[in-house]
């Protein structure tokens, strides 16, 4: 893994991105748009990649329509000065991270619902609007946003488009590309263009709004996104079973797997989570398993009832410990809340280095017994938590402040693991996104050719190379 300076702007001296640029920006826009408070610029300049490198931006604009973006881009465009957006700044994986001297457009306050239409289960959101708030929105009429990744209570719906978040009903339901209609999409050259449609069918030319689902703000800042919904689902029926490994608790997921079922989510937690979480909220959580298995079934009634019967069976012949189908409802929230809750009890403890590969799942138990030899070869804490019904893991490689030897331990074995990862026929990032930690795992799992491939889009797109240079590709 390689940890880079600061980065450095791609077509621009230091010396442009002043108060020329502020003031050229302020003209065009609200009053109080354009931030420049140092303080404050520093404090919107990464993401919670807290290993990934990151610059100091000239300036930061909270954008409220999409004609500030336009501004923005224009200016900028005219300076040469690169431009990063930025949602609620939740990414792991340095895609938000500013580049020096550039200007940070920060979407946040751009969190309006637009519109929620019943008869075609679809909703018209801007890009600030936090996952959960459209999830209530559209619950009021009885329908669903399926995507929803652990960060759901904070990221926003424009930093899900960027990286094609998944989350945990994504074993059934799908990622967020699976749910994107229509976009509106700010380009390079300051030119505003809808991509899709908002008809259940269409197929009339490439699918470029696709394109621009996980692109990571390098090919145009969304500024409108038009959602699918589906029927609000049934109560969920929720089996949690205890292993005494997380190799044996991946023979499970192989074997729920095996016997065709398709839960409404299948997480994995380990005993370093659990303890993490229990000791920040006291959420009596204590058990004597090392790892916990949660799986839920969302089909009504009697059918939920049974295949939840049939996967505690694929626990408890895969050798839990224990495995049941849960009684107590308000037990299973707290065992969902404290998996959403794991990373940020985590960062408690110290710096995390968060993983995010996805593997074939009857690769699963192999790729969780190779992290663990890693965790032993390399002398690293390593927590797992993982959407396992998919084969995505998050390994969450935690080090102790200021300990540089561990640190570089933790940097070798999150190496160790994407290389791990390849070899299984897995892929480096599930929904985190490439940003700037994965760059090099990028360039190990696409040939040459098609990195060409994307570096020809990437041009055509945004010529001048404004849009989050430095991510995603050297």
């Amino acid at each position: 893994m390689t940890m880079t300076a600061p980065l450095a702007p791609t077509t621009t001296s230091p010396d442009v991105a002043g108060s020329a640029l502020a003031d050229e920006l302020a003209a065009g826009l609200p009053a109080g748009a354009v931030l420049t408070d140092p303080d404050v610029v520093a404090s919107m300049s990464r993401d919670q990649a807290a290993w990934a490198p990151h610059g100091r931006p000239a300036a930061v604009v909270r954008a409220t329509c999409t004609a500030d973006v336009v501004h923005v881009v224009r200016t900028c465009l005219r300076h040469g000065v690169p431009v990063v957006a930025r949602g609620a700044g939740t990414g792991l994986s340095g895609g938000a991270n500013a580049v020096e001297g550039c200007v940070v457009v920060s979407l946040e306050r751009m969190d309006r619902v637009l519109e929620i239409n019943p008869l075609e289960q679809l909703a018209v959101v801007q890009p600030g609007v936090v996952n959960d708030d459209l999830r209530a929105a559209v619950a009021e009429h009885d329908l669903w946003y399926p995507p929803d990744p652990a960060s759901s209570p904070w990221s926003t719906i424009g930093g899900n488009v960027a990286t094609n978040a998944g989350g945990l009903c994504c074993v059934k339901y799908g990622v967020t590309r699976d749910y994107v209609l229509q976009l509106e999409v700010v380009t390079g050259r300051g030119e505003v263009v809808r991509l899709g449609r908002r008809t259940a069918k269409g197929v009339a030319g490439y699918d470029l709004m696709g394109l621009v689902v996980g692109s990571e703000g390098t090919l145009g800042i969304v500024t409108e996104v038009t959602v699918r919904l589906r029927p609000l689902p049934a109560p969920a029926v929720t089996v949690a079973g205890f292993f005494s490994s997380v190799v044996a608790a991946g023979a499970a997921v192989r074997a729920v797997g095996e016997a065709g079922l398709v839960p409404s989510a299948l997480e994995l937690v380990d005993r370093h989570c659990l303890r993490a979480v229990d000791e920040w909220k006291n959420m009596g959580l204590s058990t004597e398993a090392e790892v916990v298995l949660l799986g839920r079934f969302d089909e009504p009634g009697e059918l939920g009832e049974g295949l939840a019967e049939q996967m505690v069976a694929c626990f408890r012949a895969a050798g839990a410990t224990w495995a049941e189908r849960s009684t107590d409802e308000a037990e299973a929230e707290a065992l969902f809340a404290a998996r959403r809750l794991a990373y940020p009890a985590l960062e408690r403890l110290g710096p995390v280095l968060t993983e995010d590969v996805c593997v074939p799942k009857e690769q699963v138990p192999e790729m969780l017994a190779r992290i663990e030899r890693t965790a032993v070869r390399r002398g690293v804490v390593i927590a797992n938590i993982a959407h396992a019904g998919d084969g995505n893991l998050h390994p969450l490689l935690v080090t102790p402040p200021g300990d540089v030897e561990a640190r570089a331990r933790a940097e070798a074995a999150f190496d160790d693991i994407i290389a791990d990862a390849l070899a299984l026929g897995g892929t480096v990032t599930g929904e985190h996104g490439v940003g700037l930690l994965k760059r090099d795992g990028l360039t190990a799992e696409l040939s040459a050719e098609v990195l060409a491939m994307h570096r020809a889009v990437k041009a055509a797109l945004d010529p001048a190379h404004l849009l989050n240079p430095g991510k995603v590709f050297s």
